[in-house]
């Protein structure tokens, strides 16, 4: 008998990944005998001109569509209850969103609120979501949320100065159109912060307390196509191969933490952003080092296997200086210097800022729980 393998489960959507997947849209909307569909997307995707890609192949599916672009970058309870009134009014039935996880983020919001009708608040936490939402394609624009793949949304509430956690089955997309191409037009510092948001999820949940065998598989290759990638494709951000490459790092991640969750620098990442309205990837990359240099002692050996899969040469030194040296040389080789101190953080914020991690769903699966104290020196750390 096998020993050592607990009953797990996994979910993932069906995802088509490639050059042109976008293209086919049209053909997944049918097959869900759409009638009217409702985009989720922002201002900075239709500037790129993708979303036109996706709304002729609407059109020449023959089908009708509505446009709701009123997004912001950490998507708001007000953006929320605003597309799903819309969704309801137009007589919507299926939701495609394009771009990065802010509209993809917000339009899983919308579908759980035009499903089970109640406030966006009300499914904060882990499995609240009743009814399953409307048919979902997810097309990212984006190598880094993984929310086309992903159990998670994450909702701003700017009344509390919190980031909301909604984590469930039901916020899994029903496909995925992961198309490498359309990440051609990222800007320098969004392919550099998504990408760390890629790496923090995928560090997060292989040392997570509910990895597994199938997650870390995940996770490994993840943290390997992320740090051999990132500094070529700043280099030459048009190479299909290296975009393709960090695109695939972010499906990576993304099956691995959907099903192991993640830990601390996520739980503390979502407490700044609530109070601050920061970059999400940005918070993930000032935090990185020193959430490893806090969770090391638990967990030696898989951090050693990351150190292993970023390609460092230990050569007999203690792994996590080492480990924690190549986190700092890879964030200087794509210009990441900014501390917190330098997005306006002050030490008068700590005490609030901790409290909020505290209670962050992410923190459950952290592999060292921390208390309130430790969490507030990792925060003064990163000043």
């Amino acid at each position: 008998m096998v020993t050592g393998f607990e009953l797990r489960k996994f979910l993932a959507p069906e995802f088509i990944f490639g050059n042109g997947a976008r293209l086919l849209a049209g053909r997944y909307a049918r097959n869900f005998s759409a009638r009217r569909v409702f985009i989720v997307t922002d201002p900075g995707v239709m500037a790129s001109g993708w979303l036109d890609d996706v709304t002729h192949a609407l059109k020449d599916g023959g089908l009708q569509y509505r446009v709701y672009s009123n997004v912001n970058p950490n998507p708001r309870v007000e953006d929320v209850m605003e597309g799903a009134g819309i969704y309801q009014e137009e007589e919507c039935d299926v939701i495609i969103a394009v771009g990065g996880g802010s509209p993809m983020d917000c339009a899983k919001g919308i579908g759980i609120v035009s499903s089970n009708k109640k406030h966006i608040t009300e499914f904060e936490g882990v499995d609240k979501v009743g009814l399953p939402a409307p048919p979902l394609i997810c097309i990212p624009t984006t190598a880094g949320s993984s929310a086309d793949v992903s159990q998670f949304s994450i909702i701003s509430d700017p009344i509390r100065c919190i980031k909301m956690g909604i984590i469930s089955k039901t916020l899994v997309p029903d496909v995925a159109l992961i198309d490498p191409v359309v990440t051609t037009t990222m800007p320098r510092d969004m392919t550099v912060y998504t990408a760390f948001d890629t790496l923090s999820h995928a560090l997060e949940s292989y040392v997570s307390n509910a990895s597994s065998a199938v997650t870390d598989l995940h996770a490994l290759e993840a943290v390997r196509l992320v740090t051999s990638n990132i500094i070529p494709v700043i280099a030459d951000p048009e190479d299909i191969n290296l975009r393709g490459n960090l695109m695939l790092a972010s499906l990576h991640a993304g099956m691995a933490f959907s099903n192991a969750s993640l830990g601390l620098a996520h739980a503390m990442a979502h407490s700044l952003g609530g109070l601050m309205d920061l970059s999400h990837g940005e918070c993930n990359a000032i935090l990185m080092e020193h959430v490893v240099e806090f969770n090391f002692q638990e967990e030696p050996e898989r951090y050693a296997e990351i150190a292993r899969a970023m390609g460092l040469e230990m050569n007999g030194q203690e792994v996590k200086s080492e480990l924690i040296k190549g986190i700092k040389i890879l964030k200087k080789g794509v210009g990441i210097n900014k501390t917190l101190k330098d997005c306006g953080v002050s030490e008068n914020d700590l005490d609030g800022l901790a409290d909020v991690a505290m209670l962050d769903p992410c923190i459950v699966t952290n592999p060292r729980r921390p208390d309130k104290e430790e969490i507030m020196e990792i925060f003064k750390n990163a000043l």
